[in-house]
């Protein structure tokens, strides 16, 4: 499994592991409890390695976050998503010194945050996972 296949479903807790493709959708497998779902090709759902956050130069690539948070806690679980505003845009700060703060929410980093918590457990967000990812994307964009 790699991040490439992570969906956020918008009204949905938690990610999914999309698992196959439908005529009138797809079916995903719940990454926190292992339950499958159909999703209808009208809900908003987001690739995670489609995501990007704003820095006040360009935009960085969700997995390179998660590749930051993992090397600041040596490929352990992140701060609490449930931290105060304050604290977690410290620690945020910490991990993505450029950031635009303007343009890069609360909710999104909690967001963010929650989301490494998840996948960190699954091994998905390790350094050598993440450097692994972009090198075959790379070789991909190579050919």
């Amino acid at each position: 499994m790699s991040i490439q296949k992570i969906l956020a479903i918008s009204g949905k807790p938690g990610l999914y592991e999309l698992k196959l493709q439908t005529r009138t959708g797809f079916v995903a497998e719940s990454l926190l409890d292992g339950k499958k779902i159909t999703v209808g090709m009208r809900s908003n759902v987001s690739l995670l390695s489609e995501i990007a956050v704003y820095t006040y130069s360009e935009e960085i690539r969700l997995s390179e976050v998660f590749k930051a948070v993992a090397t600041k806690e040596n490929d352990g679980p992140a701060m609490s998503h449930k931290e105060s505003e304050a604290d977690l845009r410290d620690y945020f700060r910490e991990v993505l010194p450029e950031f635009d703060e303007d343009r890069v929410y609360t909710s999104d980093i909690k967001k963010i945050l929650n989301w490494y918590n998840i996948l960190q457990p699954k091994g998905l967000v390790t350094v050598e996972a993440l450097t692994e990812e972009e090198n075959q994307e790379e070789e991909k964009a190579a050919e």
